[in-house]
């Protein structure tokens, strides 16, 4: 690792998922009991917002229960003692980067426990119910929805992501299934401008092979192994 500076990680729902989070995929979890279109879309929100409201105020509220697991534990090792430019780019919309310590954080589809009005356009750190149809603390219109990326938006802070990537040595895919889109296509991005390319996930993703390298397996002992061979 003698010849890499820069890192861009990118993070999904597989490295959340050991600490008990929902994807889209898992039986029996929330994300089953709602269609995709009814809940994380702007449409849907303005057919029913009382329950797309109620159905985030549970994501938020389940998160009381989660805890950081080894690999955002790790990752928050290597960015307390990485020298070097370092960026994770979360796709995940809990906090458990954070907790586990990590600080140089990107989420690119935004946060579970932030708010934003859609009346002035302010976020506002939010750990409380939504569906009650509280006052923005900013303009106190009752008009908060949760700063989540619904599908058919634009995901944050997309120029940082790609000037991090532009100066990449190293890209490092953890946990994402490679199907949506941009991050999906942030793999071939790095390898193009010349970043060695790594895949730690469950199976190989839809983009594996972009990847220079691919290693399967859960995450909580992949990145805490990977991790270490980048310290030592």
């Amino acid at each position: 690792m003698a010849d890499v500076r820069s890192i861009v990680i990118l993070t999904g729902a597989g490295i959340s998922a050991e600490s008990g989070i929902d994807t889209f995929r898992d039986a029996g979890g929330l994300w089953e009991r709602h269609r995709v279109e009814d809940v994380a879309t702007p449409e849907g929100f303005a057919r029913d917002p009382d329950l797309v409201l109620g159905f985030y105020d549970m994501r938020r509220e389940a998160l009381h229960s989660r805890e950081p697991n080894a690999a955002h534990r790790a990752l928050a090792r290597l960015d307390a003692e990485w020298g070097g430019d370092l960026l994770i780019v979360t796709q995940n919309v809990d906090d458990l980067h954070e907790r586990g310590g990590a600080r140089r954080v990107l989420h690119m589809h935004g946060e579970l426990k932030s708010a934003l009005c859609t009346s002035c356009e302010m976020r506002s750190p939010w750990d409380a119910p939504m569906s009650n149809r509280p006052p923005c603390p900013v303009c106190q219109a009752p008009t908060l929805r949760p700063d989540v990326v619904w599908f058919g938006e634009m995901p944050y802070q997309m120029d940082r992501i790609y000037r991090a990537l532009r100066g990449a040595d190293l890209f490092v895919s953890i946990g994402t299934s490679g199907a949506v889109y941009p991050a999906a296509g942030f793999v071939r991005d790095a390898r193009e401008l010349g970043a060695r390319t790594l895949e730690l996930n469950l199976e190989r993703s839809e983009g594996s092979h972009w990847f220079h390298e691919s290693r399967q397996g859960k995450a909580g002992e992949l990145v805490p192994a990977w991790v270490e061979e980048v310290l030592k």
